[in-house]
């Protein structure tokens, strides 16, 4: 018989280590991962198998298909924001076609056993798309279903794939003469700026308020590449995890969507800035404006609303504006770099 397992893609990135963790103190589920590059040796010792491979290659899929029974998965395998740009045909490879592989394997992975598959798609602010700052300046707290017009090819990747979400739980193959839909429980989180004390930033277009905390910890001096005025919302990674948990292991019956904005901290860069120097009075931060990120992030919100993850599933993030850098950041950061 075939192994009961919760598959990973992607899982040597943090946001893989926290599931790892969590899904290994529970010690009721076997975990397999799989990505471009080995787990880490501690971690490898948590799951039951890290598979070495491409979302892209079929066959990889096909073995885990024929070996595994697949009742849940966390699709974070992605070509991130900033090389997206650069190499936007890839992006789409990566981001929207190995997406689709995952959502088909799901959907096989359902009819092989009978089961509905939950599938848990990590999406991003990205998705959003504002004319400009004026435009942002006016919109307010921003919901899931307005401005979804991304001037980002990471931004596009994420809400076609929000889509095709949606199509494979509610109407896949809806002209079929039986019913083929169900069997794919698609639960999707837009992401706001994440906040990490323990992951070196690697130049996001959101990295701009981690970058400078990391900086000022090293004692180096740091160019911000937005506007003083600059907002968007973050979340600190530890809220992140907890959230995922949270809105996978709800009763679907309550869910009135497949997608839900979150935030915890809706701070400008200026404001950061201030509460950085706070910690360390010798932080050197300055502003040197890079336009073309700063178009991107005029593009985003300044604030979401995410209200519906907070009445249907009880998101209630644990680091807020008063304690997100007093108990974890700035302690976290300090020990990172001893």
């Amino acid at each position: 018989m075939r192994q009961h397992v919760v598959l990973i893609t992607g899982a040597s990135g943090e946001i893989g280590h926290g599931l790892i963790d969590r899904l290994a103190a529970r010690g009721d589920v076997r975990t397999v991962t799989l990505d471009l590059k080995p787990l880490e040796k501690p971690l490898r010792a948590k799951v039951e198998r890290s598979i070495v491979g491409s979302i892209l290659d079929g066959g990889v899929l096909e073995n885990i298909l024929a070996e595994y029974k697949v009742t849940t998965i966390y699709h974070l395998a992605a070509l991130l924001s900033t090389r997206s740009e650069f190499t936007p045909v890839t992006a789409h490879q990566v981001n929207v076609e190995g997406t689709l592989n995952l959502l088909e394997f799901a959907q096989a992975q359902g009819r092989s056993h009978g089961e509905v598959v939950t599938f848990f798609y990590p999406s991003s602010i990205a998705a959003y798309g504002l004319p400009g700052a004026e435009a942002k300046k006016k919109a307010g707290p921003v919901s899931e279903n307005e401005w979804n017009t991304p001037i980002t090819m990471y931004g596009c990747n994420k809400l076609a794939c929000e889509h095709l979400g949606r199509y494979y739980a509610r109407y896949y193959k809806q002209l079929d003469a039986q019913e083929q839909s169900g069997l794919l429980d698609f639960r999707s989180l837009r992401f706001p700026g994440l906040l990490s004390a323990v992951t070196v930033p690697s130049g996001g277009t959101s990295d701009f308020a981690p970058e400078m905390i990391h900086a000022a910890a090293q004692g180096k001096p740091y160019d911000c590449f937005v506007r003083p005025d600059a907002r968007i919302p973050f979340m600190t990674m530890p809220d992140a995890v907890d959230a995922i948990f949270k809105l996978v292991e709800a009763d679907r019956d309550r869910l009135k969507r497949q997608v839900y904005n979150l935030a915890a901290l809706h701070l400008s860069a200026e404001e950061f800035a201030k509460i950085v120097r706070s910690e360390f009075p010798d932080a050197e931060i300055n502003y040197e404006l890079d336009s073309k990120r700063m178009a991107i992030v005029d593009s985003w919100p300044a604030q979401v609303n995410d209200s519906a993850a907070r009445v249907e599933w009880g998101f209630k993030p644990k680091y807020t504006l008063e304690n997100a850098f007093a108990e974890f950041l700035f302690p976290g950061v300090r020990k990172f770099y001893g």
